[in-house]
């Protein structure tokens, strides 16, 4: 779709820097003018694209501000609230399943348009229920739009931006899941739980009617064999005075090459060409959701309970440290890397862990009585923050970057499908394990972070620089060279 609307002229003067020796312009913006000529254009389609990303952060956020009201109004009992939280996880999967088919046949902005009709519905029947059954129908299709969005607005937004620029705006999508999140506890607090789904629809349509003004991936409309539109789109993006000769023709001749092999299903996937592709992407995944994030984040009232330590407090220190590390993550992802901030993430979530693990154990054998709520805080706000910074949005910007545009429909779908599996395995277990062993509990959390350390420096590879096609190109070396 060619837009007449223009949103093109550069913030600052652009400069892509100078030309090569063969006359073609560099990929993208030089280092010295990175963030000083950041094309408008480039800017209000990553916002557009973001709304989906506060969507998600508002439906993970509903389901706890809301639940004593919703309980008490249609007279529900715990079990029953149980699945009304859980189902948007299910729906999460079924959106992950075919969230990649869509974004490849259909494009970007249709699958997050398409994701938005999801979530409008679904916002629709929780503010009109009476009854359970509409309550769960509601999140489920909320649940299948975030879903969706959950792996379409990472993989457009890398897309579109230079490499030089990738990781930061990439890593927006965390940070507005952050203010979607958090923003639902603040509403919540003073609304009711039909008002504050109501206000959900309000960033829903801001994208829907936002998307027909921003141009559709250059990288898709390239696959799907619309060059001058793809180099039209380049262009609005990297600003009209830009030279985007050699980005456009490295994408268009990488593009070119994967166009003679067939696209893969997800069972093609499991070939040697693919394998470190897909052990990095699957292996961040399950190791993000199994060092416990979503455990802590959804069960951190519990948690604080069971330590001693006052809920309302563990809670705003929550959001108070969240927000900013992840703004801190944003900035910093295309300056120092995308593997030190993993590893400092890492490292840092490992640590949480284990005060928290420590502060049960003080607890058990009844010492440090008066240490061991504040240590427990602590290790909680170690573990937010420091998840925050890099595991939050780093595995989904690699995610992003790794796999080539034959495969990354296929491949998008089975790394978001098994983060929400993963996701739900937690979720779904943390209060078994925690009737077991607290302590026990977060020593695994702190084992597992602590392995996350060593799969990050043996196995992922820097990305911070590189445009997704060289990624791709070192990544899938067999299927490059077919």
């Amino acid at each position: 779709m060619d837009n007449k609307t223009d949103f093109s002229t550069p913030l600052l003067p652009t400069s892509y820097g100078p030309v090569d020796s063969q006359g073609k312009g560099h990929t993208g913006p030089s280092s010295s003018s990175s963030f000083s000529s950041i094309p408008t254009t480039l800017i209000l389609t990553t916002l557009v694209a973001v709304f989906g990303s506060y969507v998600f952060g508002s439906a993970i956020g509903y389901s706890s501000p809301t639940q004593s009201r919703i309980m008490l109004d249609l007279n529900l009992g715990v079990a029953q609230y149980s699945i009304f939280g859980s189902i948007l996880t299910i729906g999460a999967m079924i959106g992950a399943v075919v969230s990649g088919r869509i974004a490849d046949y259909a494009g970007r902005r249709v699958a997050m348009g398409f994701s938005q009709v999801f979530c409008i519905l679904g916002w629709l029947a929780i503010t009109f229920s009476k009854v359970a059954w509409w309550l769960y129908v509601g999140r489920l299709l909320v649940g299948c739009g975030i879903g969706l969005l959950s792996y379409v607005v990472p993989v457009y937004v890398a897309e579109i931006t230079p490499k030089n620029l990738r990781g930061a705006f990439t890593a927006v999508h965390q940070l507005m899941i952050c203010c979607g999140m958090s923003l639902t506890y603040l509403i919540g607090a003073y609304v009711n739980w039909r008002i504050l789904a109501t206000i959900g629809i309000i960033p829903c349509l801001v994208q829907l009617l936002s998307l027909p003004f921003i141009p559709d991936s250059p990288r898709w409309l390239a696959k799907v064999g619309r060059l001058k539109e793809s180099d039209s789109a380049l262009q609005r993006l990297r600003g009209k005075n830009a030279d985007f000769y050699q980005e456009a023709t490295e994408i268009r001749d990488y593009t070119e090459a994967f166009q003679k092999q067939t696209e893969a299903s997800i069972i093609g996937l499991f070939q040697i060409q693919y394998l470190k592709s897909l052990t990095v992407g699957v292996g961040l995944m399950i190791l993000q959701q199994f060092g416990g994030i979503n455990a802590i984040v959804f069960y951190a009232n519990s948690i604080f309970i069971s330590s001693g330590f006052s809920e309302s407090i563990g809670t705003i220190a929550i959001v108070a440290v969240k927000i900013p590390m992840t703004t801190i993550g944003v900035l910093l992802m295309d300056k120092s890397g995308r593997r030190p901030l993993l590893l400092v993430s890492a490292v840092g979530t490992c640590v949480g862990c284990f005060l928290a693990a420590l502060s049960f154990i003080l607890q058990d054998l009844h010492k440090w009585k008066g240490v061991s709520p504040i240590l427990a805080l602590v290790g909680v706000l170690v573990y937010v923050g420091s998840y925050s910074i890099g595991m939050g949005a780093i595995p989904w910007v690699i995610m992003s970057e790794i796999f080539p545009i034959n495969v990354k429909g296929s491949a998008g779908s089975l790394v978001t499908l098994v983060s929400w599996l993963c996701s739900w395995i937690i979720s779904y277990s943390f209060n078994f394990l925690m009737s077991w062993s607290s302590a026990g509990t977060f020593l695994m959390f702190s084992s597992i972070c602590g392995f996350t350390v060593l799969f990050v420096a043996k196995l992922v590879p820097e990305t911070k620089g590189r445009t997704l096609e060289e990624i791709q190109a070192s990544l899938n070396s067999f299927s490059s060279k077919r």
